[in-house]
């Protein structure tokens, strides 16, 4: 696989240079990586092929679809990476690096890019990766009458089209420095374009390291190898399965008992004792995945921010940290950037609990208290239902009368996250700040699970994309983060660590913190120590 730097022009009025400008986002992605991520790379060894892999998976719904534009949960995210590509890859390192684009580059304004398709790919059904494919695969996030949870990714597209037979052109509504990232998501898997332009991603049909033999959805996902694949150093398992196990102890047991190779979501009150047990590696790792409290700013009491505010004081980030996580995390502030991310705001004063400033809120809103409804489940989270029953706990000295409502599993993404006003929810990581901010927070997108439209906020999100003078840029997204603490609807009470278990027969070198489980590519990426 080419590791080549992307050829990227210098603009001539810019006091960096866009080539600089990536090296210097490519560097602090390397810095993303934790000692524990570190401690992982030395464990890493020559990979076997061959064997047959099976996962245990927190997610899953009756209501998953293969659309990528409907991509709810870890599942279905793993299965697109699974049986196709994307043109971009957020390496281990954090590291932006070829995958079907070879090469790409930039006009100095940032707003025209150029993809160069690697040659000789093919899909699962023997059609040769063209230009069309691409043109479909993105162009079905685009649209007024799109459904996709993406649109908000691409609205800035205003034209794309082929240029010959191996290059695809983009053009932007603005300059966006961090394009070539965002195409590195989930979102954008590569399928096979109908005659009339539109994607046919029913089938599964891809490009990856294996075809895709049966999807349950909600229940399980069957692979095998595709012996064509491109990547002669990736897709290492001869056949794969990716189950549906939401129960905790019922998944951690599927694992003791070798009925699964791997589980994510341990349960982190037992993580030690799992640890101690024969033949099982418990692996951790700091990232950007963070658990939430969204409350919809468009509906009352929450349309007033000092309730909202009164919410966030209310909450005992330190305790729920302990108490929840046990400690596996970091607190957090109400924003989405941590210092894994470029751009974090390391002078942002941490929130603290403060019950009497939270009251203040309360009287400025004109209450004494409020009543309030928090709908969970644990599949919003391990331990979302204990967290809500802490958070009532804690915001009782606050004038917040929280009753919890425990929601169902199956469909909670679809029946109670956006649509009940406050709830429990996470996030994984995304490889640069502005894939976070557009995709949750910019007015209109799809995934914005609070409905908040601040004017500022929008405004800098669209400057900071196409800025390239990094201090500049840096301050753009230092008050970005501040709006989203002080007046949007987020509560975030923590970012967790991805902890995760798998049989001492597997085999994983270095971990990313990209996403959850090696950035969901660890089909692509592992092997059985013995096929």
């Amino acid at each position: 696989m080419s590791r080549r730097t992307p050829a990227i022009y210098m603009p001539r009025k810019s006091a960096l240079s866009r080539r600089a400008f990536l090296q210097t986002g490519l560097a602090a992605g390397a810095a993303m990586t934790t000692a524990m991520g570190l401690a992982n790379k030395a464990s890493a060894a020559t990979p076997v092929k061959g064997g047959h892999f099976r996962f245990g998976f927190a997610h899953g719904s009756t209501t998953d679809v293969l659309d990528p534009g409907k991509v709810l949960n870890g599942m279905l995210s793993s299965t697109h990476y699974a049986v196709t590509n994307t043109l971009t890859e957020v390496d281990t390192d954090g590291a932006l690096i070829p995958k079907l684009a070879t090469e790409w580059d930039a006009t100095p304004d940032a707003k025209t890019w150029t993809f160069k398709l690697r040659p000789g790919v093919e899909f699962h059904d023997g059609k040769t990766l063209g230009t069309e494919d691409v043109i479909a695969s993105i162009n079905h996030h685009r649209g007024e009458n799109s459904s996709s949870s993406a649109q908000s990714m691409v609205s800035a597209i205003t034209d794309i089209r082929a240029d010959g037979a191996d290059r695809v052109v983009i053009t932007l509504s603005g300059g966006d420095a961090d394009f070539p990232f965002k195409l590195s998501s989930f979102n954008f898997p590569i399928y096979a374009a109908r005659e009339d332009g539109s994607l046919a991603y029913e089938d599964g049909i891809g490009v990856g390291a294996y075809k895709l033999v049966n999807f349950e959805p909600g229940v399980r996902a069957d692979f095998e190898k595709n012996p064509n694949y491109w990547h002669e150093g990736r897709g290492h398992f001869d056949s794969a399965e990716l189950i549906s196990i939401k129960d905790v102890t019922a998944r951690t047991n599927a694992l003791r008992t070798g009925a699964v190779d791997a589980i994510d979501r341990l349960e982190l009150k037992t993580t030690d004792r799992l640890k101690k047990t024969e033949g099982i590696v418990v692996h951790e790792v700091e990232g950007k995945t963070h658990y939430t409290f969204p409350m919809h700013t468009n509906t009352a009491p929450f349309d007033d921010n000092h309730v909202r505010m009164a919410v966030k004081l209310g909450l005992d980030r330190e305790a729920m940290l302990q108490t929840i996580l046990f400690g596996h995390g970091q607190i957090g502030n109400d924003q989405p950037i941590n210092s894994a991310y470029p751009f974090f705001n390391a002078e942002l004063e941490q929130r603290t609990y403060d019950p009497d400033k939270a009251r203040w809120h309360l009287r400025q809103a004109g209450l004494d208290s409020v009543d309030l409804r928090l709908s969970t489940s644990d599949a919003a989270f391990s331990g979302a239902v204990d967290a809500a029953v802490l958070y009532k706990e804690q915001a009782k000295r606050a004038g917040l009368n929280i009753t919890v409502e425990r929601e169902p599993t199956d469909g909670y993404w679809s029946s109670v996250w956006m649509k009940k006003p406050w709830c429990a929810c996470y996030w994984p990581g995304y490889a640069t700040p502005d894939s976070i901010f557009t995709q949750a927070y910019a007015a209109g997108a799809s995934w914005n699970d609070t409905f908040w439209d601040n004017a500022r906020f929008n405004d800098l999100l669209v400057q900071a994309r196409s800025e390239l003078d990094q201090p500049l840029r840096s301050e753009m997204y230092a008050e970005m983060q501040t709006l989203v603490r002080d007046q949007c609807g987020t509560v975030v009470p923590f970012f967790a660590n991805d902890v995760f278990a798998v049989s001492d027969k597997v085999g994983v070198g270095q971990l990313s913190n990209n996403y959850e489980v090696d950035g969901r590519l660890f089909l692509e990426r592992w092997w059985m120590k013995e096929a």
